[in-house]
């Protein structure tokens, strides 16, 4: 029924995606139109392929969401790029455990467990054609931006870090030597205040500047019954500078610096529902809550209440400078990429998420310092045979720091009022303290580096003005070390053996180093036929590679209580995608439509599990599953009916499944004390909703000497499961999600806009986490509810 009245939600609104948001970065590049008739869809270039072409000649599958659109919806953060673009889904329960997918395949952040900085994500994101090697710098805001392309499947023939699933990568705006200027102050409810602006012109006739900058700060959302304070606020603050040398048509400097800052009463969530677990029923949540006399505020996940008693707060930034130089020689152009980045990492968890004083505190200070470099030479693309041919070096270093501290329901909750140990008939009972782990904590140190070196090309071979052929191929290799330590404290003193072996079941010291080595070659083929003048059809096969990972969150125990070394690398992921397509311009060009249909295999897919083997304590960890297949049809369209009015729609049905996964983990439901892997072959691949369907309509009409404004954008998503598990108790209804804003432009280029976000007040959950401990309780991140205000804009 949700997904019913979204999929009216998106008919109402005529709505349909990215092929119009080709049109509307071409207005955000202020493109002339390539036709006399002005309600033609424009045309827009984009680097996807590394040099400039036309999106629509280009044969393969992307999304383009253009700077004016990504203005008119509010966009400025990866998270509002999943209403436009339907292939792209997006998980954040805090920005460091955050994850993107596109077509269901990427990075899998399991909540229970902080995201492991020894895996590479599987969608790689760049701004400006510099990879960002951790997913958290997606969840920053981003300001003054040219147009973002999602590129699907494996890119690793150019883009310079190797990546299995896809590409997202944003184009800032570039200085410019015209004089121009944009500021925007917007307020809506939640006291939501948010201030966006930029300004660019010449400093001489060689060197140009460009400034910009967004800030954005929001109450909370979620009022905590306890301290009577709301948390998840928003606190974030980015800044770009840039400046543009070019003394000549020869030679062109970019160089650029950034830095963005997230502070915030962030992030916990809220009671989503109990099921049973592994553990005996007196000892799981309903009996355990029962046992003190706790009840939760609500259980009524969208009642966003909350009563955690443990400290909350992110503190998070990151930055960096890079520099891009373009050569042109008489046969193409030389670029060089070269940047250096940073982020840092530090906030604090009431770990347990409900008013009980069990695990007081968990966090992960964190740095991570990366330098990369790409020499690459492209060719101008004008004769029968074009290239891209490229050389990329990246290295990276993540020290952490891993804190938990416990308080005094711990050994209630976690362990239970007395331990056994020994074998019938010579078994000893022990009456377990209170305060036993009251205090009692974890402390540690890790490092993580990487080293990965590529070469790489691709090459276009037009045997016939409508047939060319392509071809590329990647070479990889990449070294990774890793090492964790960590000790334990605190808790009621004992040399009790069957007590101390009490605390170290929740909490042990552990200490490892790793590492792995990898090479592996990976390419792709591709065959495109320009049908007409205003038809493309293409048919293509990728083949990716993402190198082993390694643990860096701990490793799971043995029967003994031993880290399982063999556990500390998973193996490299490699993945096979078979694709063809569609892409059409018709009623001279006022009509575009795209379409493609996709089957892709992924073998040894790395992924975070939680062992569910354990009875008190769930650890997560990488691991492999050992193929994972999703095939699926993605289709989008625009339409300039009437002058004024422009319609776009985008539709993605995918049908992903672990096609290979004998020992995977067990639903909380069919857990057993006897459960150690469950068979979940042929189950569905968890967080990949079956449809995504998002859409769009603005509205432009004359009225005195300005114009009136009408933009509207919806999504919807049928239900999927949060979980890897894919317990019954972490799955995710459908939803709908609609924003609009209504507005006026004056002459003078004044503008003023009531905005809605979540228009239709829209309950529906984000993500999902199993309670630590594995007491049957999942937590849940409610949607934000609606919020309305005012906007006034200002251009020079």
């Amino acid at each position: 029924m949700r997904f019913g009245s979204s999929l009216a939600a998106v008919a109402v609104c005529l709505a349909m995606t990215p092929a119009m948001a080709q049109a509307q970065a071409g207005q955000a590049r202020g493109a002339e139109p390539a036709t006399a008739d002005d309600d033609a869809i424009d045309d827009v270039i984009v680097t996807a392929r590394l040099r400039s072409e036309n999106a629509q000649s280009i044969p393969t599958s992307l999304s383009v969401v253009g700077g004016t659109l990504l203005d008119r919806s509010y966009t400025v953060n990866t998270q509002g790029l999943t209403t436009l673009i339907p292939s792209l889904n997006y998980s954040s329960a805090n920005p460091r455990n955050t994850a993107f997918t596109i077509r269901g395949l990427g990075s899998s952040v399991v909540a229970v467990s902080q995201s492991n900085d020894g895996l590479e994500p599987g969608v790689g994101f760049y701004v400006d054609q510099v990879y960002h090697a951790r997913p958290a710098t997606a969840a920053f805001d981003f300001a003054d931006v040219e147009r973002v392309e999602e590129l699907r499947g494996p890119q690793g023939t150019l883009f310079g870090k190797n990546t299995t699933a896809g590409a997202i990568s944003i184009t800032t705006r570039a200085p410019s030597f015209t004089r121009e200027g944009f500021a925007e102050l917007s307020y809506g409810d939640h006291d939501f205040v948010q201030a966006r602006g930029w300004a660019s012109g010449p400093i001489s006739d060689s060197v140009a500047y460009r400034v910009s900058g967004v800030s954005t700060r929001r109450d909370g959302v979620l009022d905590n019954v306890r301290t009577g304070r709301a948390a998840n606020t928003l606190g974030t603050q980015a800044v770009r500078g840039q400046l543009l040398f070019k003394p000549d048509d020869v030679i062109q400097m970019r160089v650029s610096a950034d830095f963005t800052n997230f502070q915030a009463y962030c992030c916990t969530q809220v009671y989503y529902g109990v099921s049973a677990s592994r553990r005996p029923v007196a000892r799981q949540y309903a009996a355990l809550a029962a046992g003190i006399g706790y009840r939760v505020p609500s259980t009524n996940p969208y009642d966003r209440l909350t009563d955690i008693d443990g400290p909350l707060g992110a503190d998070t930034n990151e930055g960096g400078v890079s520099a891009i130089t373009d050569v042109t020689l008489p046969f193409g152009t030389l670029t060089s990429v070269t940047a250096w980045r940073f982020w840092n990492w530090d906030a604090e968890n009431d770990r347990d998420y409900i008013g009980v004083p069990i695990q007081l505190s968990q966090h992960i200070p964190s740095r991570q310092d990366q330098y990369s470099q790409e020499l690459r030479l492209a060719s101008d693309g004008a004769k029968p045979v074009s290239y891209v041919v490229g050389l990329y070096g990246f290295r990276q270093r993540i020290t952490g720091r891993p804190i938990s501290i416990y308080g005094p329901a711990a050994a209630y909750w976690l362990i239970g009022p007395t331990v056994t140990t020994g074998t019938a008939p010579n078994q000893t009972v022990t009456a377990v303290p209170g305060n036993l782990l009251d205090g009692y904590g974890q402390d540690g140190r890790t490092d993580f580096r990487t080293a990965s070196y590529a070469a790489f090309g691709e090459v276009n071979w037009r045997i016939v003005p409508t047939l060319t052929l392509t071809g590329g191929l990647r070479y990889t290799h990449e070294d990774k070390d890793g090492s964790y330590a960590t000790t334990v404290s605190g808790g009621l003193a004992t040399t009790n053996t069957a007590l101390v072996n009490a605390k170290l079941s929740i909490l042990r010291p552990q200490s490892y180093t790793a590492h792995d080595s990898d090479g592996s070659l990976s390419g792709r083929g591709n065959i495109a036929w320009a049908i007409t003048d205003g038809v493309l059809g293409y048919a293509s096969y990728a083949r990716g590679f993402k190198s082993g990972g390694i643990n860096m969150s701990g490793l799971p125990l043995d029967n003994q209580n031993r880290p399982v070394l063999a556990t500390a690398v998973v193996r490299p992921e490699r993945n096979t995608t078979y694709e063809v397509g569609l892409k059409t311009q018709v009623w001279d060009r006022r009509i575009v439509f795209n379409i493609d249909g996709y089957y892709t295999q992924v073998r040894n897919f790395q992924a975070t599990l939680v062992d569910s083997s354990q009875t008190v304590a769930l650890r997560g960890y990488l691991s492999n599953i050992p193929e994972v297949t999703v095939k699926g049809i993605e289709a989008d369209a625009a339409v300039n009916p009437l002058s004024g009015l422009s319609l776009r729609a985008g539709l993605a049905y995918a049908d992903g499944e672990y096609s290979d996964y004998p020992a995977g983990p067990c639903p909380l439901e069919v857990q057993t004390a006897t459960t150690a892997a469950c068979n979940l072959s042929g189950r569905r691949l968890a967080s990949l909703p079956r449809f995504a369907v998002t859409g769009g309509l603005d509205y432009t009409r004359p009225v005195g000497d300005g114009a009136v404004f009408v933009h509207v954008d919806t999504a919807s998503r049928s239900g999927f499961n949060g979980d890897p598990s894919l317990s019954r108790a972490t799955y995710i209804r459908g939803y709908n999600l609609t924003n609009a804003n209504l507005g006026y432009r004056f002459a003078d280029g004044v503008e003023v806009a009531v905005f809605a976000r979540n228009l239709l007040d829209a309950d529906y959950i984000q993500n999902v986490t199993v309670q630590a401990g594995n007491s049957g309780l999942i937590l849940a991140t409610p949607s934000d509810p609606r919020t309305i205000g005012l906007t006034l804009r200002f251009h020079s």
